[in-house]
């Protein structure tokens, strides 16, 4: 039993994202809800992108860590960016910490004109699938 990442014949290769994700039966599904670059006290850890590019991707690590999970267990991610956010410091902030082996997560991104928290230039969501014996 394994998750597959599908980059199927016909459609755009990138090596940053795949097209379809298989969860088998019996696999553990765990979803992260939108994760914002804020501190454990819900502030902003900057006004900058690439730090809370870095924030809500720590933050989305410890909620999937907190139920026996990683990152290198996404198979999808949700980006919304705002649009006054610099889109390549942020992805680049964080393209080092979500390459893997094997084919890349599904990605959804989104250039928004706001976040529900003031200030949040990036919210980031995911979904991850485990195998577990």
């Amino acid at each position: 039993m394994e998750i597959t990442l599908v980059q199927p014949e016909g459609l755009v290769v990138s090596p940053a994202f795949s097209h379809v994700a298989v969860v088998p039966p019996g696999a553990t599904t765990i979803h992260v809800g939108g994760q914002n670059g804020v501190d454990s006290a819900g502030a902003l850890v900057s006004t900058d992108a690439a730090e809370q590019s870095i924030r809500a991707v720590e933050n989305a690590e410890r909620a999937l860590t907190a139920v026996g999970a990683g990152l290198e267990d996404v198979i999808s991610w949700t980006v919304l960016i705002h649009q006054e956010a610099d889109l390549r410091a942020a992805y680049g902030a964080v393209a080092a910490k979500l390459a893997r082996k094997g084919a890349p997560p599904l990605v959804t991104a989104a250039i928004v004109q706001g976040l529900g928290v003031p200030g949040a230039l990036i919210e980031v969501s995911a979904v991850a699938a485990v195998i577990r014996d």
